[in-house]
C-alpha cells in the first residue's frame, strides 16, 4: 500500500486461498487489459473470459498471455463449456484448453440439463490437469434449487476435484443466491456457509450493495467474482472499511462509539 493507516484488516498476498476477486471479462480489448494490470492487476486474482466471449474476442492468445504474465488465472466461461457438451465435444474442449495454455477450468450446467453425477465426471476428468472451479445454480430466473440441495451440490463437487465452487448469480446479479431485486437470499447464504467451508465458495456478486453485504456478514477476506474491471480497486477499498458502506467495520469498538457520540452531539 502507498501509505500506513492502522485498522485496516490483514490481506493476504497472490497468490491466495481467500480473499479473491475474480473479475468478468465480457470483451476487453488488449489495451483495455493492459489497463486493467496496470491499475488493479496486483489486486485481481482470477479473470473469467465470460460465457462465450471466447468464441469472437480477437487476439486471444494474446490476452491470455497479459493476464498469465501479471500472476493472473484466466478460465473460460462456464456457458462455453456447456456449449461444447451439449454437441458432444468434451475432448475438443479439453484439446482447447490445451492449445490455449489454460490451467483453470470452469465447470458448470446452469444452462442445460446435465445429471450431476455427469457433471462431477467431467469435474474429476479436468481436475486431472487443471485447476476446476465448478458452478452451481440456476441461470434462469424464477428456478429455485433447496438450500439442502445447493449444499450437497457444492460439496459432491469439491469431493469430486473442484478447487472453489461457485454460487451462480449470473452478470446481473438477480438469479441464484439473489432475488429478482438483487437482494441476497439471507437463509440461502446461512445454510450454504453452515455447511460448506467458506473459504472454498466465491460468491457472485457484480454489484457494489451485493459485496458491501457479503463483506458485512462474511468478512473482508471472502471470495467475490464476476467483479467488473473497472470495479476492482472500489471493491478493495470496501474490503478494507476505506468506503463509506464498510467504514466502521474494523475500527475499535471505543472508537466508533465516540464518533457516534460526537455525531449525535
Amino acid at each position: 500500500m502507498n501509505y500506513h493507516l492502522p485498522h485496516i484488516p490483514p490481506r493476504s498476498p497472490k497468490p491466495r486461498e481467500s480473499g479473491l476477486t475474480m473479475v468478468m471479462d465480457k470483451g476487453l480489448c488488449l489495451r483495455q487489459v493492459e489497463d486493467l494490470i496496470a491499475a488493479s492487476g496486483h489486486l485481481t486474482d482470477l479473470v473469467k473470459l465470460g460465457f462465450g466471449t471466447s468464441y469472437v474476442t480477437p487476439h486471444l492468445k494474446e490476452k491470455i498471455k497479459l493476464y498469465r504474465s501479471a500472476g493472473i488465472r484466466v478460465y473460460l466461461g462456464g456457458t462455453l463449456f456447456e456449449a461444447f457438451i451439449a454437441r458432444g465435444l468434451f475432448k475438443q474442449y479439453r484439446k482447447l484448453l490445451s492449445d490455449l495454455g489454460l490451467d483453470c477450468a470452469e465447470v458448470s450446467d446452469g444452462s442445460i440439463n446435465l445429471p450431476h453425477e455427469e457433471k462431477c465426471k467431467f469435474i474429476n476428468t479436468l481436475a486431472q490437469d487443471h485447476t476446476v472451479l465448478s458452478e452451481v445454480g440456476s441461470k434462469e430466473t424464477g428456478i429455485l434449487i433447496s438450500p439442502a440441495k445447493w449444499v450437497r451440490m457444492m460439496n459432491t463437487e469439491l469431493e469430486a476435484g473442484s478447487w472453489k465452487v461457485i454460487a451462480e448469480a449470473r452478470e446481473s446479479g438477480t438469479v441464484g443466491i439473489y432475488r429478482p431485486s438483487g437482494h441476497a437470499h439471507t437463509a440461502l447464504v446461512n445454510r450454504i456457509v453452515a455447511k460448506v467451508p467458506k473459504d472454498d465458495i466465491i460468491w457472485e456478486a457484480p454489484l457494489k450493495a451485493q459485496q458491501t453485504w457479503f463483506i458485512k456478514e462474511l468478512g473482508p477476506n471472502v471470495n467475490l467474482g464476476n467483479v467488473p474491471a473497472e470495479e476492482v480497486i472500489p471493491l478493495e477499498t470496501l474490503r478494507l472499511g476505506l468506503r463509506g458502506d464498510t467504514f466502521f467495520q474494523h475500527l475499535p469498538e471505543e472508537m466508533v462509539a465516540r464518533l457516534k457520540q460526537v455525531n449525535d452531539e
